[in-house]
């Protein structure tokens, strides 16, 4: 029993692939003798053509990739694409580093452990690139005695 005519019919009805097709296998005189859309339409209306489910694409592997990079994992050297200058530009790594700098001598202005002087000094060192960090720049204040005594 060849059903090629009225399998391609359902499928221009449906806008599917013929493979997506299914027959009700009680029915298959009837669809056999089906020959127009009309006919076809009846069918699918009757449910004695039917249109499988689209198959997607899991998510599941994606989903546990991305929880396990939330946790920082996935990172080592074998998935890093780009220098270390592409993957943090040289000046967004300047600016962060600044801005942490110059917000902490604030703080310290601020709650008046340092004078506005000493303030002034450690600013201008910050824009030239003396520190390193802000733990440097403890460090900087503790060995040249910065701090007000309380």
């Amino acid at each position: 029993m060849k059903l090629k005519t009225q399998k391609r019919l359902a499928a221009s009805l449906l806008k599917c692939s013929k493979k997506r097709i299914v027959f009700d296998n009680e029915r298959l005189d009837e669809i056999k003798e089906s020959i127009t859309k009309k006919d076809i339409d009846g069918l699918i209306k009757d449910k004695a053509i039917k249109k499988k489910q689209a198959k997607g694409v899991s998510r599941a592997r994606a989903n546990k990739i991305k929880r396990q990079k939330s946790k920082g994992r996935r990172k080592g050297p074998g998935s890093k694409k780009g220098t270390h200058g592409a993957r943090l530009p040289k000046k967004q790594a300047w600016i962060k580093k600044v801005r942490v700098q110059r917000k902490f001598i604030k703080e310290l202005k601020d709650k008046k452990i340092i004078t506005s002087k000493s303030h002034q000094m450690l600013y201008s060192k910050i824009s030239g690139g003396f520190f390193r960090s802000r733990k440097h720049i403890k460090l900087y204040i503790k060995e040249h005695d910065m701090a007000r005594k309380k």
